[in-house]
Formats: C-alpha cells, sequence, structure tokens
C-alpha cells in the first residue's frame, strides 16, 4: 500500500518529533511519502497530485483547516469514491471537529494506534460530505459545517490574528465584539429550501454532522440529529435581539434537548439549502474563511468519501 502523510508544523498540537513518531509508525506499515505544508492550498496540491499518482491512503496530521484541504485535494475532479485514495486523519489542531465526531482519540499517538489497526484491518467508512458552492467562486467541500453571517465574521478575525493561539477565551472575546457589529450591521438572508419555500434570517448555520464545534472540551449541538450518513443540518436565526441569543446560547451550552424558539428555523437531514443575502457577507467553511458572497448553495453528497478508521 502507498501512502502520503500530510503534515501542518504550524498547527497547534503538531512538533517534529511528533512527525518523526507517526511517519515511522506508518512506515512500518506502508510505502510511505511525507509532505509538510509550507502554504495555503499546500495539503490540497499534495492530496489531488496523490490521487493523480494512483496513492492508496492520504494521512492529514494537522487541524481541521489541514483535514478540509485534503479534501478537497481528493475530491477536486469529483472522481468515484472508489477510485479516490482513503483518508486517514491524525489531530494536531485545537478543535479537531471531524476527527472528534468521527470518534477519533484527540491524542495522536493513540489515534495513530487507531489509523494503523485500521490500515491492517482494511477497515473504511463512507462519510457523507457537504458542498458550498458560491454564485461568484469556486466550490468547497466541508466535512463538518459552513455558516454565513456572525460566525464566518468571527473565524475571519480569529484568522487575522494568528499571532495568537485559537482559545476558547479569544473565540469568546472575538465573538462578543462582532455580535455588537451584527447587532447594528448584520443583513438580512433568504433561505430556500428544497420544497421551493423561502425563510428570512439574520444568519445561517449548516452543519454535516453534529457538535457543530467544540468550545474547549464541551461539544455545541445545533443539529443534534445531523450525522455523516444523513443530509444537512440548518440552524437559522431570524433575531439576534439579545433575549433571542441568550436563550439561543443557553440551550446549546447545556442541552436538555433541541434548541427550539420562535426566532429559530432547525431543519435536518436536508438535501440543499441555498442562502440569498441582499448585500455581500462572509462565508467560512470547516472554521476557514472564504469571503463575502452574495448567495451560496449548499448540497448534501452522501458516501461522498472513504475514511480509514
Amino acid at each position: 500500500m502507498r501512502a502520503l502523510l500530510v503534515v501542518n508544523p504550524q498547527a497547534t498540537a503538531t512538533s517534529a518529533a511528533g512527525r518523526d513518531v507517526l511517519a515511522h509508525a506508518l512506515a512500518s506499515d506502508v510505502q510511505l511519502e511525507i509532505v509538510e505544508t509550507s502554504y495555503r492550498g499546500h495539503a490540497a496540491d499534495a492530496a489531488a497530485r496523490a490521487v493523480a499518482d494512483g496513492v492508496d491512503l492520504v494521512v492529514a496530521h494537522g487541524g481541521d483547516g489541514t483535514v478540509n484541504e485534503v479534501v478537497n485535494g481528493l475530491l477536486s475532479k469529483c472522481p468515484d469514491p472508489a477510485d479516490t485514495p482513503a483518508l486517514g486523519v491524525v489531530p494536531g489542531g485545537s478543535a479537531n471537529v471531524f476527527a472528534r465526531a468521527l470518534g477519533l482519540p484527540r491524542d495522536p499517538v493513540e489515534a495513530t494506534h487507531r489509523l494503523l489497526m485500521a490500515i491492517e484491518s482494511g477497515s473504511r467508512r463512507e462519510v457523507g460530505l457537504g458542498l458550498a458552492e458560491p454564485a461568484d467562486a469556486d466550490s468547497r467541500w466541508f466535512t463538518f459545517n459552513a455558516g454565513l453571517g456572525w460566525d464566518a465574521d468571527v473565524v475571519a478575525e480569529v484568522e487575522r490574528r494568528r499571532d495568537k493561539t485559537a482559545s476558547p477565551l479569544l473565540y469568546a472575546s472575538i465573538a462578543l465584539a462582532n455580535y455588537v457589529r451584527q447587532m447594528l450591521t448584520a443583513t438580512d438572508l433568504v433561505i430556500e429550501l428544497p420544497d421551493g419555500t423561502t425563510q428570512k434570517s439574520r444568519l445561517a448555520f449548516v452543519s454535516n454532522t453534529d457538535p457543530w464545534t467544540y468550545l474547549g472540551a464541551k461539544p455545541i449541538h445545533m443539529n443534534p440529529d445531523c450525522s455523516f450518513d444523513g443530509g444537512l443540518g440548518l440552524f437559522a436565526l431570524q433575531s439576534l435581539a439579545p433575549p433571542v441569543i441568550a436563550r439561543t446560547l443557553s440551550q446549546i451550552l447545556l442541552p436538555l434537548g433541541p434548541p427550539s424558539g420562535g426566532n429559530l428555523l432547525r431543519l435536518d437531514d436536508v438535501a440543499q439549502i441555498r442562502v440569498t443575502a441582499d448585500r455581500p457577507v462572509r462565508l467560512q467553511v470547516d472554521g476557514d474563511d472564504l469571503g463575502e458572497h452574495r448567495q451560496v448553495k449548499f448540497t448534501s453528497v452522501p458516501k461522498a468519501l472513504r475514511v480509514a478508521v
């Protein structure tokens, strides 16, 4: 078996020593090539070359951004999943949402052991993915979430502060500052559902699995019934008024059941969602800022990728 190990040396929990241990462990079972990323899009480029070269397995060692790039490289030509290298994941970031949603250990050593077991047994899981298609830009696959508005603005601000560790406290402080800005400047979104009906909203979260993300060790559940085996989840708020936000946050952080409320539109197992804004709003997928767009279509693609787990 031929494998490519893609390592992001800038990820929060990666190190040269950890990379060497992982590479040594993998090399005992596979014919291994290693690429360390050095620019934005490098992981995607490396994964796309692996497809062209007929590699069997591509292992991503980094955070969710690295995993997202690898996935987009693997699927850049939209091949048949059966003809695409399987994906392996060894967490090396701060949140590692995709890996944790798959049930993988957060510890890189334990995750490496799980990966070796999957390689030896040939165990693979087919997972569905989301596809975000801005009307004015290239499409982008996402593994766990996408968002328009408030959360995307937070993601962009965190990216601008690359010199600081992306801690829960940093996210919380940026989210609060952006909430005040959103109260004053948020635009209306029109959400079109598969049956042709439309709903207005002030922000929209789209999930491909649950949890939507993690705040430190705490899972954030937007659409608890969403999974890699079903369609997309939609979580949209029609008001950003403080009482609405306070109630919604309490339901998310102290879950006693699925979030609900008169200003909340929440749907599960949705095949396709189209969101249109009256002016460009920011888009993020898997915690990666994709700039501002006026219209984005989100599509659920079942069994899009094989993962070694």
